[in-house]
């Protein structure tokens, strides 16, 4: 096998435009033979991908998917040159298949690993170093162990990264330099969106035990005595007394002239 140098993977670009990583990996899968690795590209669709890739993509397509149940829905914005290949039946198939990727990864939060921001990288970093796992190490094995621990991390929060779905011996990025090479355009995963139902909504969790433990108590706890109203006695009513009348003058009668004449 011949020793895979810089200088090798450079000759294997300038002849094909691929990748210096798809290079590098061409050549070890050929044994560092130029004419089967340039077929390997070939074959793989990346020989012509990596000189379109500084292309300008300004058109494109928004597509969404919604899995099963409605229970996850994912936005994502896909760009390449031309609107031509933007309506090109392949071109949609791919951004379909990119969409269902996000769905089904939790974890990706970036496009690219250049996306994510310092300030992740840092508190990543700081995880690692802080693990138990590197006490009594030399200084020197603790980097090493480190920085393989951040890519790893890193790159699960990347869509490029991931292994397709539909074919987990490539990865996202493969499989776009494979449609970059079958629709001559450069094509770009510019943005997405993951939505999950419910999500940053907090539900409040019954704990069984508290819950067994009240239904319990309400069992056996003393039926509650209920006092029965005492009625009130009402007030003696106070009987009006009638206002006095002024007492009648008996008036005598008056005597006759007849009477009178007889004494």
């Amino acid at each position: 096998m011949a020793e895979i140098t810089a200088q090798l993977v450079k000759q294997l670009r300038d002849k094909t435009g691929a990748g210096m990583m798809d290079c590098k990996k061409a050549l070890q899968e050929t044994g560092g033979e130029m004419e089967k690795a340039i077929d390997w590209l070939r074959q793989k669709g990346l020989a012509s991908a990596g000189k379109k890739a500084g292309r300008l993509t300004a058109e494109g397509l928004v597509d969404s998917y919604i899995h099963t149940g409605g229970r996850i829905g994912v936005l994502v914005e896909v760009n390449c040159e031309t609107d031509f290949v933007a309506r090109n039946e392949a071109f949609r198939s791919l951004v379909q298949d990119i969409a269902k990727q996000i769905a089904a990864c939790p974890n990706v939060e970036y496009v690219s690993i250049d996306e994510i921001p310092p300030a992740t990288v840092e508190r990543e970093k700081a995880i690692a170093m802080g693990s138990d796992a590197l006490k009594g190490k030399p200084e020197n094995v603790k980097e090493k162990i480190v920085q393989g621990k951040m890519d790893k991390t890193l790159r699960e929060l990347c869509l490029l990264d991931q292994p397709f779905i539909r074919d987990q011996s490539i990865t996202v990025e493969e499989l776009i330099k494979q449609a970059i090479a079958q629709l001559g355009e450069n094509v770009k995963v510019r943005r997405f969106v993951r939505f999950v139902m419910g999500e940053g909504i907090e539900k409040e969790e019954a704990n069984l035990a508290e819950e067994v433990a009240a239904q319990i108590a309400a069992k056996e706890a003393p039926p509650a005595v209920v006092e029965a109203p005492v009625a009130e006695t009402p007030e003696p009513a106070v009987a009006e007394t009638p206002e006095a009348k002024p007492a009648a003058t008996e008036s005598k009668p008056a005597k006759s002239k007849s009477a009178k004449k007889k004494k």
